[in-house]
C-alpha cells in the first residue's frame, strides 16, 4: 500500500511549522492503516511536481498496489499527476481534515493573521478536492474518496478499511490459481463461462486439471495419515451412526488426496465436476470428494461442484470479505411464510453454518453418477449476502448482490445445504428482481450485509455491481 501527502511548498517558508504539522498528520494516518497483513509504504509529504515524479517512480519500484492519497492542505492537481499517470493502481483520496472544526474564537484571538492563515490551512484538506477531481475525471482516471476527520470518526475510518479491505481482496485474486477439474455438466449452459474474462477482469491464473491426477495421489495414503484425517472428521463433522467405516475411510483418503493436489497446484479455489463412470478408480474418487472439500472451503480455499467457474469466484470474494461464502441456488418457494428455501448437494462451508454439519449417506447423488457420504448444513440464522459473478458484455463480468436474513425452519433433511431466506422484496420479488439480471441459478452465501465493500470490490475491479435488495 502506497501512502503519500500533498501539499504546496510555496507554504512553507511563509507559515512557520505547517510543514512540520501537516507531516505529523501524515503519520497519524500510516499508523492507523498499519496492519500485520499490510505492507504501508510511506512516501512522505509531496509538494512539487519534481517530489510527484520522484514519488512515481518510488511506487514502481515498491511494486504498489493500491494508492492512499492524503489531501493535507491545498495542493496543486499538477503535483499528483505525475504520480498517478506512472502508477496505474486504485486511487484513494483521503480527505481528512485534523478536527471536527475550526475553534472560531481562539482563531480570531491569534491577531497575526499570518500565523491565521497557517492555521487556517492545516484545515484546508477540502479545498483542492474539486481541482484533483476535475482533473482526473477529464483525463479518465478512476479515483475513490473518503471524506471525514483524522480523530474521533468512526465512520469515516470504517469506511477506509472497507476500500483497505476490497483492495486486499483484489489483491489476493490477482495472486490466486484457480484450479478446473473435469469438465462441464452437459447441457448447464448458463454456467459455461469465458476463462479470458475470467483472468482478465479477476487476474486469476487457471491451472487445468485431471481428475486421474487427484485418483493417484489416493493410491499412497498411510495408515497414519488416515487415522488422523478420520479422527478430524469426527472433530469437525456430526457424523450419523449410518456412515459406514468404508465410506468414512475413502473420503479421508480423498480428503488427503486433495491437499495434496491443491498444494502441488499451489491453488486458491477449485472448481469440478465428473461424470465418473468407465473407470472404476475415478467413480471411487469422485463418490468421496464432499467431506474433503468441505474441509478445503472451510479453509480458505473453495471448492464448486458443476465446474461452476463464477461461482468458486463468487465464494472467493466472500471468504476474502470475512463472510464465508457457501454454495447455494434456488430449492423451492415457501409461499406461506414468504420465503425462499435455497441450498445445494456438494461442499458447504462451515464456518458459517448454524450448528455442527451433518454427514450423512446418500443412495444416490440426485443428477449425478454414485453415491456417498454427503454434508447437511443450514446457515447461520440472521443477515446474510447473497452475491453471483454474473456475465456482462460490456464489462466481461458484474457483480450481483442482495442482502437478507436466514431465518429458523424446518429444512429438507436430505443431506444438502438448505436454509430459509426472508428478503425485503418478499418472496416472489426477490425472485423476479434476482432473475432479470440473468445470473447462473448457483450463487454463494455468506453472513453478514457486506454490500458496501462489494460496492468497493466492484469498483476497484472496474465492472458494476447490481445490489437487488
Amino acid at each position: 500500500m502506497g501512502l503519500v501527502g500533498i501539499g504546496l511548498d510555496a507554504y512553507w517558508p511563509q507559515f512557520e511549522g505547517l510543514r512540520d504539522r501537516l507531516e505529523g498528520y501524515l503519520s497519524v494516518v500510516a499508523q492507523k492503516i498499519d496492519a500485520p497483513s499490510r505492507t504501508v509504504i510511506n512516501l512522505g509529504l509531496v509538494d512539487s511536481v519534481c517530489n510527484g515524479m520522484a514519488a512515481a517512480h518510488r511506487c514502481r519500484q515498491e511494486d504498489v498496489d493500491v494508492l492512499l492519497v492524503y489531501v493535507s492542505t491545498y495542493a496543486l492537481s499538477s503535483t499528483l499527476l505525475p504520480l498517478l499517470r506512472r502508477n496505474r493502481v486504485p486511487v484513494i483520496l483521503l480527505n481528512l481534515q485534523p478536527a471536527v472544526a475550526i475553534d472560531y474564537a481562539r482563531f480570531n484571538a491569534m491577531g497575526d493573521r499570518t500565523a491565521m492563515t497557517g492555521e487556517w490551512l492545516a484545515y484546508c484538506s477540502s479545498c483542492p478536492m474539486p481541482e484533483i477531481a476535475n482533473m482526473l475525471k477529464r483525463l479518465r482516471m478512476p479515483f475513490e474518496q473518503v471524506t471525514g476527520m483524522l480523530h474521533d470518526d468512526p465512520i469515516c475510518w470504517r469506511e477506509i478499511e472497507q476500500w483497505l479491505g476490497a483492495a486486499y481482496a483484489k489483491y489476493v485474486l490477482e495472486h490466486s490459481r484457480l484450479g478446473l477439474m473435469g469438465h462441464y455438466y452437459t447441457g448447464m449452459l448458463d454456467v459455461s463461462t469465458d476463462l479470458v474474462q475470467v483472468s482478465g477482469v479477476f487476474g486469476l491464473d487457471v491451472e487445468m486439471l485431471e481428475v486421474d491426477e487427484l485418483s493417484a495421489f489416493r493410491r499412497d495414503i498411510t495408515a497414519g495419515e488416515l487415522d488422523a484425517k478420520i479422527s478430524e472428521f469426527h472433530q469437525f463433522f456430526d457424523i450419523g451412526e449410518d456412515c459406514i467405516n468404508e465410506e468414512l475411510t475413502s473420503a479421508a483418503t480423498t480428503s488427503i488426496a486433495l491437499n495434496r493436489l491443491v498444494d502441488a497446484h499451489r491453488l486458491g479455489l477449485l472448481a469440478y465436476y465428473y461424470k465418473g463412470t468407465g473407470i472404476t478408480e475415478n467413480e471411487t474418487t469422485l463418490n468421496s470428494i464432499i467431506l474433503g472439500t468441505t474441509l478445503l472451503t472451510a479453509q480458505g480455499t473453495p471448492v464448486a461442484g458443476e465446474y461452476e467457474v463464477k461461482n468458486v469466484i463468487a465464494m472467493k470474494i466472500m471468504e476474502l470479505l470475512g463472510a464465508g461464502g457457501s454454495f447455494t441456488e434456488y430449492y423451492a418457494m415457501d409461499f406461506h411464510r414468504d420465503l425462499v428455501l435455497m441450498g445445494h448437494d456438494g461442499p458447504g462451508h462451515p464456518n458459517i453454518a448454524e450448528g455442527k454439519l451433518k454427514v450423512r449417506p446418500l443412495k444416490a447423488f440426485h443428477g449425478k453418477v454414485g453415491s456417498g457420504l454427503s454434508v447437511e448444513m443450514s446457515v447461520k440464522h440472521g443477515p446474510v449476502t447473497l452475491l453471483s459473478v454474473v456475465e456482462d458484455c460490456e464489462h466481461g463480468f458484474k457483480l450481483l448482490a442482495a442482502h437478507g436474513r436466514s431465518v429458523p425452519g424446518e429444512v429438507l433433511e436430505i443431506g444438502n445445504t438448505n436454509s430459509f431466506y426472508q428478503f425485503s422484496l418478499g418472496a416472489r420479488g426477490f425472485v423476479d428482481t434476482w432473475n432479470s439480471h440473468g445470473p447462473a441459478h448457483p450463487c454463494a452465501v455468506g453472513t453478514g450485509h457486506i454490500g458496501d465493500q462489494l460496492s468497493k470490490l466492484a469498483r476497484l475491479l472496474n465492472i458494476p455491481l447490481a445490489m437487488v435488495c
